[in-house]
């Protein structure tokens, strides 16, 4: 069953999915309902999760809900709740079992950056993880070792209430791009490059970005440019896997930077040198959960959500998952960066 309520959360989610079933008045009698959004990341110095509360007005007092949505006090927990993250490992002597190897204190701290928009700003609290110099973020979250064998759970306390839940880590020392170079052309409109990575330890869906770097020079002026595309989202049961490797790969049309070159650049060709910059392959993983909720979950805009269908929280509404970004630098072929010279587009050798 669903129920629609007002919430303010800290990520943006790329896509959402719900289905309605049952409407409840937005102007109930106020029910205290916590809404998680934390997504782990081992690659990071420190890991943000946004705890808060779903909050709607009361049919004594339905002030509007846009004013509702710009007191923080609405949306945040006063003070600071007792949250944590433990690691749990496979224990040696029965490897079907987990036990708890540590401990990380969440704390709180406000970042003041936050855009105006329908909730309050430019404030906002948010929970941190907090590590010293014999417990490291890094050390913490195992990114020297395989992730299959660590579970990571949530807990936070609010009075009598235990809000919580567990997810994978995404990553592994083994997960990457497997490109060194890559090559394109104006003149294969019919042909595909592909890009071939290893996956990650506990990812069920990539995303793999291209992105050209470039320099245009105007007098005495140089401006960095950049092109870039998507190759799409894709889970591991997608992926196209190689007959011979059997390594997953993106494939990419051997035109398409000319494609988006030539519409960015125009017939901007007069009076401007440009200079060919690093070309980067930029490759993110999600865990499980995320996939989940952004599969089950639909888009909502400005302050009226669902409650979906999908949620990994015991005791609350959200979803608590793992990803991990990572990028490489490849070089482009020769053939590919002599036809760039060619093109009337003044790219010319440094």
């Amino acid at each position: 069953m669903k129920k629609t309520f007002l919430s303010f959360t800290l990520l943006v989610l790329t896509t959402l999915f719900y289905s309605c079933s049952t409407k409840v008045d937005l102007y109930a009698d106020y029910k205290d309902i916590p809404v998680i959004y934390g997504l782990l990341d081992a690659t990071q110095d420190t890991n943000f999760i946004r705890i808060n509360r779903a909050f709607s007005g009361s049919n004594e007092n339905p002030i509007n809900a846009n004013e509702i949505a710009l007191i923080a006090d609405s949306c945040n927990y006063p003070g600071k709740l007792d949250a944590r993250i433990y690691r749990y490992s496979k224990a040696p002597s029965s490897f079907s079992d987990y036990v708890v190897e540590d401990s990380l204190v969440l704390d709180t701290m406000t970042i003041h950056d936050k855009q105006e928009g329908v909730f309050y700003s430019p404030s906002q609290k948010v929970y941190y993880s907090v590590t010293n110099q014999s417990n490291q973020n890094w050390a913490f979250f195992k990114t020297n070792t395989s992730n299959k064998n660590y579970k990571y759970k949530l807990v936070v306390l609010k009075g009598n209430e235990t809000i919580s839940s567990e997810t994978g880590l995404v990553g592994g020392e083994s997960f990457g791009i497997m490109v060194n170079q890559i090559f394109f052309t104006s003149m294969e409109t019919d042909k595909q490059e592909n890009v071939y990575f290893r996956l990650a330890d506990n990812a069920v869906v990539y995303d793999l970005m291209m992105q050209f770097n470039y320099q245009e020079k105007r007098g005495s002026q140089l401006i960095d440019k950049e092109v870039h595309w998507s190759l799409g989202t894709k889970s591991k049961d997608e992926m196209t896997y190689d007959d011979v490797t059997g390594f997953p790969y993106f494939s990419c049309s051997r035109n398409a930077l000319f494609n988006y070159l030539s519409s960015a650049i125009g017939s901007d060709t007069i009076n401007v040198e440009r200079y060919i910059g690093d070309f980067v392959i930029y490759l993110s993983a999600g865990g499980d959960e995320l996939y989940n909720y952004i599969q089950v979950n639909s888009p909502s805009e400005g302050f009226s959500q669902t409650i979906p269908d999908y949620t990994n929280i015991k005791g609350g509404y959200g979803v608590f998952s793992s990803r991990i970004h990572i990028n490489k630098i490849v070089k482009l072929m020769g053939n590919t960066e002599r036809e760039l010279y060619n093109k009337p587009w003044g790219f010319k050798q440094q």
